[in-house]
């Protein structure tokens, strides 16, 4: 049985393929919400078998209840949805990262990338750092071959890393073994801050502009963004240690030093254990 629906457009033309998935390497939400700015009100060119990748008792559809009436399920989605942009056409995958089966999964998404004449692959992504957010989004960058990146990325981080892989990665790493031209820009998120973070999100949309010289309307995330920083800026300042340690980050970025790993964990720990304290405030809300 296939795990995908496909409608092929009759006039696409060397697509390029954007995509973002929820999950680890969604920090506050800013590679799918990205996404789904670049997809826009495009029509779905392919749909992925929720019942087969996903676990419903974890990711359950939510339910609309209307005067007492149960009215409507929706039901977690996973997508590829066509967009044209200026000269380019763009495809768009995102949704819920599945459950189940992701080496089929992968496999799937390798032969829709063939199906489709997919000429690149750029996976977008979100992780928490030890990062201020009042300076500009720091991203980091992965590529199948020297050179592929971007919008003044580089790859990184350097050094060997190993941490627990997401749907995403194991996406761009099979199609970069079979042959397809993969990229991939992952916006580094303030760890202390919870909830959606569109500043993110408008970051990796420019980096996705600059790769493929097109341009997206974000008059809207623009102001979601400033308004974010407002309230940041007044959450941060209101306590002594909150203020101390954005501007120990906005020092070590000021001066390019970026924490080894070690000290970055335990920079994170200290943070959260003080803020953790009597008087603490914890992660800052949105």
């Amino acid at each position: 049985m296939s795990l995908y629906r496909l409608d092929v457009p009759d006039d696409l033309v060397a697509p390029s393929l954007v995509a973002a998935l929820d999950g680890w390497v969604d920090s506050g939400s800013a590679a799918t919400t990205a996404a789904e700015r670049l997809a826009g009100v495009g029509s779905v060119v392919a749909t992925f078998d929720g019942d087969a990748l996903f676990d419903y008792r974890a990711r359950r559809p939510t339910l609309d209840i209307v005067d007492g009436r149960l009215a409507e399920l929706i039901w977690p989605e996973l997508a590829i949805r066509r967009s044209r942009l200026g000269e380019r056409d763009l495809l768009v995958l995102t949704g819920a990262e599945p459950d189940f089966r992701w080496r089929e999964f992968a496999a799937a998404v390798v032969e829709l990338v063939d199906r489709l004449g997919v000429v690149e692959w750029i996976s977008l992504g979100a992780i928490p750092a030890a990062v201020p957010h009042t300076r500009p989004v720091p991203i980091i960058g992965t590529e199948s071959a020297p050179g592929l990146l971007k919008a003044d990325v580089r790859p990184g981080p350097q050094g060997n890393l190993r941490v627990p892989s997401a749907a995403i990665s194991v996406l761009e790493m099979t199609l970069a073994q079979a042959g397809t031209p993969t990229v991939g820009y992952f916006a580094q998120v303030p760890h202390y801050v919870s909830g959606p973070y569109p500043v993110a999100a408008l970051a990796l949309v420019r980096a996705v502009e600059r790769h493929l010289g097109i341009v997206v309307a974000t008059a809207d995330l623009d102001e979601e963004a400033r308004q974010l920083r407002a309230r940041l800026d007044l959450a941060t300042g209101a306590e002594d240690s909150t203020r101390a340690y954005v501007e120990r980050l906005e020092s070590m970025v000021d001066e390019e030093r970026l924490p080894a790993g070690d000290e970055l964990i335990s920079e994170i720990e200290r943070f959260l254990r003080d803020q953790g304290a009597p008087g603490g405030q914890g992660n800052l809300p949105n």
